[in-house]
Order: C-alpha cells, then sequence, then structure tokens
C-alpha cells in the first residue's frame, strides 16, 4: 500500500488511520483512495481549496457522513469504542433551545448516565478552564454568538474525548471572541493533550493553532503537502511576527495557490 506524503520529524503511532477512503457525490468522486495518519496529541488543521471537501473528510471521521469504501480506525479501534467530540459551525442549531447553557454542557455526562457529583465536578473544571463570566442558567437565545459556541466547546470537550473536531468555529464570531477562544482552547490543549482536528478557511489562524496542516488539492481530493509548525506553545499574538510563523504562512500559501490554480 502507498503511504500518505508524510513531514519529517519522526512522529509517533496515529491516533487515526485513514486507509482507501472514497467518497463521491452523484458521478463526481470527492475522495479516491485516500489515505492518512493523524498523531495523536497535535493540533491538526485542514486547509485547502473551495469545495475540496475538508468538512466532508472531519464528518466522515467523526461518523456523521456515510463514505462508500475505506477504513478508519482510532489506534487500532472503531469509532464506536472510540470518544470523540465536535464543534459545528453553526453554533445555533447546535445548542438545545430549550435547555439552559448549563444544561447544555451537562447534556453529553447525563446522557451516559455519569454521577451528579462527578458531572458537577467536571463542568466546575471546564468553566474554571474557559473562564466563563456569563450567566449559564441564560438560554442560547439570550446569550451572544461568541457565548453560544463558547457553550458548544464546553459542551464538546467536557466528557474528555479522545479527539476533537472543529468545523470552523471561529467563522462566524468578531476578532475578539476569536482570539479569546484560540487562547483557551490552546491552553486545554496545553493541559490536556487531546487530539484536535480543525477545518478552517482563515490561513493565519490555521497556522497559528497547528502543529500540523494538512494542505488539500481540488477533487478528487489528495494530499497536496503536510507542513509541520513547531513553534512552542503559548503562541501569543506575537507569535504572528516571528520568522517562523511568517515563513510557514507564506510556504503554506504558495502550495495553496498552486492548488487552486491546477
Amino acid at each position: 500500500m502507498t503511504r500518505p506524503p508524510q513531514a519529517s520529524g519522526g512522529r509517533t503511532w496515529p491516533a487515526i488511520t485513514i486507509r482507501g477512503l472514497c467518497k463521491s457525490f452523484g458521478p463526481a468522486p470527492l475522495y479516491r483512495d485516500f489515505d492518512l495518519d493523524i498523531p495523536r496529541n497535535k493540533i491538526i488543521a485542514v486547509f485547502g481549496p473551495n469545495g475540496c471537501g475538508k468538512s466532508t473528510l472531519i464528518n466522515m471521521i467523526a461518523g456523521l457522513m456515510p463514505y462508500e469504501r475505506g477504513e478508519i480506525l482510532f489506534d487500532g479501534k472503531t469509532l464506536k469504542d472510540t470518544k470523540v467530540g465536535y464543534v459545528f459551525q453553526n453554533y445555533r442549531d447546535a445548542l438545545f433551545p430549550w435547555k439552559r447553557a448549563i444544561d447544555n454542557i451537562r447534556y453529553p455526562l447525563a446522557l451516559a448516565g455519569m454521577a451528579r457529583a462527578e458531572i458537577a465536578a467536571r463542568v466546575d473544571r471546564i468553566v474554571a478552564a474557559f473562564d466563563v463570566r456569563f450567566d449559564l442558567a441564560r438560554y442560547p437565545y439570550e446569550l451572544s454568538g461568541g457565548q453560544q459556541q463558547l457553550v458548544s466547546i464546553m459542551r464538546a470537550l467536557v466528557p474528555e474525548p479522545e479527539v476533537l473536531f472543529l468545523d470552523e468555529p471561529f467563522s462566524a464570531l468578531d476578532y475578539e471572541m476569536t482570539l479569546f477562544i484560540r487562547e483557551k482552547l490552546q491552553q486545554v490543549f496545553m493541559e490536556t493533550g487531546t487530539t484536535m482536528v480543525l477545518v478552517s478557511h482563515d490561513l493565519e489562524e490555521a497556522v497559528f493553532l497547528a502543529d500540523i496542516v494538512l494542505l488539500l488539492t481540488k477533487r478528487p481530493t489528495q494530499i497536496a503537502e503536510i507542513i509541520d509548525f513547531t513553534v512552542p506553545r503559548p503562541r501569543t499574538v506575537a507569535t504572528l511576527s516571528t520568522p517562523a510563523f511568517v515563513a510557514t504562512k507564506a510556504h503554506t500559501l504558495d502550495v495553496f495557490q498552486r492548488e487552486v490554480r491546477k
């Protein structure tokens, strides 16, 4: 079997192994015999041309969308034996409008049958980690868009998933809230090492957050390049002007433009 392109650096055994993935919409193939290794304890940003299937890829991995052929394993396990979290782009539809924000966060723990004391402890920890300063007793429609997305992210993280998928989680947020949530996600990652797979249409955001940028081609989609970004964390606004960031962003843009022009 031909292995997908790999960046240098001696990566660990992959958290997610994808082999021979195939997906079509009508007669047009989107993914055809697609292979990928996603290592554990990293943030992977998925970036590529419009229509290349970035969200479709993470939806197939997360079990939200079927595929025609192929295999997806999590450290050798199937999805049903793996704990995953998902943050949707459209936070307004993702939250239960009839439940208070705090009950939305509690929901996956209650669904799993966890004891009340453990639910309370976990929710307290995640609320403290994100330094929440608004009233979680309010309903989603009483919160701002950024607050609703923050609740969505906390709900996805409170079960302590092995893998967290994020589908353009900042696209509808203002810049101030984007910076805040970036900082908090990075903090959670540094404390827990949770593998995160992030779809982004913002090149600066993708490079800033990622340990690995996965660049995709136009359809039928394959891997254009895998780019490592190894600047230490915590990363700050000052990171955006470092030579390493500027060079990585420029290289990523070059590859992206090459694929768009094909």
